[in-house]
């Protein structure tokens, strides 16, 4: 029996071998997670990167109404269970860190959706709670708590958690620091140019960092704006800080965080850009409030507003960004002034 005021230690049954989606908030918060479950002794298993088959068993296992986003990350879970190479799949349920800082409510379901879709196979969904507004408990609470219930001591866990802090940290400053380059690098290409049209344009892509960064949903754009001399600027690359400051400017209300950074980012750069691309996945509730209240408020720049959805045709895509594209280089040419 434990003497009073020490209790019994869990036994540290945590799985060992992490399936880690690449999908949704990977894309915000990988480094964090990964850092953190290797720093308690795991091996992390990442997916692949998001191709058509992906995308089709994604497709196969979601309800029509579920977003395309969602429908990937099913897809990616699948792909881990499948291939045997793990023990269990991190799903946190993540609110919101903080208020006015929340998240679409498919990250709060997430791991019951993946629990239920998956409840034949033989995969264990290891999950946390974050909600700082109702149930005071951050990321650092969550992982901190999660890691002192399956794997170890509250000393053990609390290093884990600085380690991956400080992973976390270093990856979103190397992001920013990428993109101060990149701008620093346009602006003396345009010096040098002998005409205006001749210097590279400036493209900000104003998107979830899980559809910009991910290979099948902004990997192909990406390319075919760079293809056409474009610099890509991403909006999840700006000072995260600062862009969520900026965006209590242009909406004290607006619940969501994400939303907020690509706002206070598009802020931001308004000045330093050609042109704006905002890009959905079909059919995104936050994003079909939020992307119309950027066209109707944001002024002066011209933007482009695509929505991904599941079709594989890509003819339509490139049109459209071929046509911005130009629309761009003839007013750098001094068209449509005075129109």
């Amino acid at each position: 029996m434990a003497s009073p005021g020490f209790p019994l230690r869990a036994a540290a049954d945590g799985p060992r071998r992490i399936g880690m989606p690449r999908a949704l908030l990977h894309y915000r918060y990988g480094t964090l997670w990964t850092t953190f479950f290797e720093a308690l002794g795991c091996d992390v298993v990442l997916s692949d990167p998001t191709d058509r088959s992906t995308v089709a068993r994604g497709d196969a296992l979601s309800n029509d109404e579920s977003c395309l986003a969602s429908k990937i990350y099913l897809g990616h879970v699948a792909s881990l269970v499948d291939s045997g190479e793990c023990d269990a799949v991190f799903v946190p349920s993540i609110a919101n860190v903080g208020r006015r800082r929340g998240f679409c409510t498919k990250f709060q379901a997430l791991p019951d959706l993946v629990a239920n879709t998956f409840a034949d196979q033989r995969i264990e969904v290891l999950s946390c709670l974050v909600n700082e507004v109702d149930e005071h408990k951050s990321m650092k609470d969550a992982l901190i708590e999660l890691a002192t219930q399956r794997y170890t001591g509250p000393r053990e866990a609390k290093r884990a958690w600085k380690a991956a802090a400080r992973a976390q940290e270093q990856a979103e400053r190397a992001a920013t620091l990428r993109q101060m380059r990149a701008l620093s690098q346009l602006e003396a290409a345009r010096t040098a140019a002998r005409r205006p049209e001749d210097a590279p344009l400036a493209i900000l892509l104003a998107a979830h960092p899980y559809l910009a960064h991910d290979a099948f949903m902004g990997g192909a754009l990406t390319d075919l704006l760079e293809s056409m001399n474009a610099v890509v600027l991403f909006a999840d690359e700006a000072d995260r800080e600062r862009s969520l400051q900026a965006s209590f400017d242009f909406s004290d209300t607006l619940p969501w965080i994400v939303n907020r950074e690509i706002i206070g980012a598009i802020t931001q750069l308004h000045h330093r850009v050609d042109g704006i691309v905002l890009v959905s996945a079909f059919p995104c509730g936050p994003d079909s409030m939020t992307d119309d209240a950027i066209v109707r408020c944001i002024q002066g720049k011209p933007v482009l507003n695509l929505t991904i959805d599941a079709q594989s045709g890509t003819a339509g895509l490139e049109t459209r960004v071929e046509s911005f594209i130009d629309i761009l280089r003839y007013q750098k040419k001094g068209g449509y002034v005075g129109a």
